[in-house]
């Protein structure tokens, strides 16, 4: 994937979704969830390939990031979480040991 600069998360998902990163995960239960398959992942079967972060063009509070994620048997998919003091600090917490492979 090229470094597209996206305006919208809903642009960003559905150029992600082009690349080949169909799933929709979920975070429970400090794993990973595939909501179409039901299956799970833990930190170590993932890798963060990119991650774009959004900021509200009217409120600064406003922000959100969106992670591509693939897991060790290939499996793409895509998180979204709040930024900043919304984001949700399980899930932060979570994807600071999962490794990163970006700049490819």
């Amino acid at each position: 994937m090229s470094a597209t600069h996206y305006t919208t998360m809903v642009e960003t998902i559905e150029e992600l979704k082009k690349n080949g990163f169909t799933s929709n995960f979920e975070f429970l239960d400090q794993t990973f969830q595939d909501v179409d398959s039901g299956r799970t992942f833990t930190a170590d079967e993932l890798t963060i390939v990119k991650h774009y972060r959004f900021e509200g063009a009217s409120d600064p509070d406003d922000m959100s990031v969106v992670y591509a994620i693939e897991s060790s048997d290939g499996l793409k998919g895509v998180i979204a979480d709040a930024f900043g003091l919304y984001a949700n600090p399980d899930l932060g917490g979570f994807l600071e040991t999962v490794k990163i492979r970006e700049g490819k």
